[in-house]
């Protein structure tokens, strides 16, 4: 059985497994065929309790018109179906002529149960904004997600093979992804990926090492050719514990910059909530002050 189902929307028909074929556009890929099995097993005792999504594909022929049906979600029961012989599943039928309707309604159906995992979410975002001419903000209209949240899935796809395989069967999260982004010498990406996988690193502890990292391959702070100026960089590290995410301080003479990073819209906030202090009249301890 599988969890998150939206409510049933529209009337339901039977239709015959050998009509129904799978939809080319599915942005899914990973089938797990012992979950496969499992869930073959359940339906063969509860039977199928969320119906499949199809389209209707007519086709001229000789004898007349002929009537097929292709897939927009529920593979797997579609699949699980079969195993067990059923002649018939029960169906949603939408409307979806074009490749970009089938492909953008696969996605909607995928995503509201959760199935997609990042990577492939991912493809499918790259797909409707490279094929389809879809921007990231009409994407996260059509999806109900945040235009941010769209381009940070986009944003695995830079990410190398392995640690996208690595996301994509769950072995490490996409906001570990999305740290690794961060890091621009691909042999220490690669050399931290490794320990990550090894070590089963939090993002927190990835986060730390990144910042170690990039703190040692940038001996000089206070300008080209310049000694390292180890007063800036106990301040950097004292803003880094004080607001709880990374931060570059870039000096020039008397003035300078101050850069913040962040990795998402509620880490954002954080930040946000730290800069500003406690509300007036709240009974909070004082912040340790930052020693400039």
């Amino acid at each position: 059985m599988e969890p998150n189902n939206p409510p049933i929307q529209g009337p339901v028909f039977l239709i015959e497994v050998e009509k129904i074929s799978p939809n080319p556009q599915q942005p899914r890929r990973d089938f797990d065929e012992t979950a496969l099995k499992e869930l073959a097993a359940s339906i063969r005792e509860f039977g199928i309790l969320q119906p499949i999504v199809v389209t209707k594909i007519e086709q001229e022929t000789e004898a007349g018109t002929q009537i097929q049906y292709q897939l927009i979600a529920g593979e797997r029961r579609w699949r699980a179906a079969q195993l067990i012989g059923l002649e018939r599943v029960p169906a949603i039928i939408r409307s979806a002529n074009l490749a970009k309707d089938r492909l953008e309604l696969a996605i909607i159906e995928n995503v509201q149960r959760e199935n997609l995992n990042p990577i492939e979410a991912a493809r499918a975002y790259a797909r409707l904004q490279d094929e389809f001419g879809l921007t990231q903000r009409e994407i996260s209209v059509r999806l109900g997600k945040s235009r941010e949240s769209v381009a940070n899935t986009i944003r695995l796809l830079s990410l190398p093979t392995a640690v996208q395989d690595a996301i994509a069967k769950h072995q490490m999260s996409e906001s570990q992804g999305r740290l690794l982004l961060t890091v621009a010498d691909p042999r220490q990406q690669q050399v931290l990926f490794e320990d990550l996988l090894r070590s089963a690193m939090s993002v927190r502890e990835l986060r730390s090492r990144i910042q170690s990292v990039q703190s040692a391959a940038r001996p000089v702070i206070d300008g080209v050719g310049a000694p390292v100026d180890m007063e800036l960089i106990g301040m950097q590290k004292e803003l880094e514990s004080a607001l709880g995410a990374p931060v570059k301080v870039e000096r020039s003479g008397a003035t300078g910059k101050l850069i913040i990073t962040f990795y998402s819209q509620e880490e954002l906030r954080g930040i946000l909530e730290k800069l500003k202090g406690p509300t007036p009249g709240e009974n909070l301890p004082p912040s340790p002050p930052l020693s400039f």
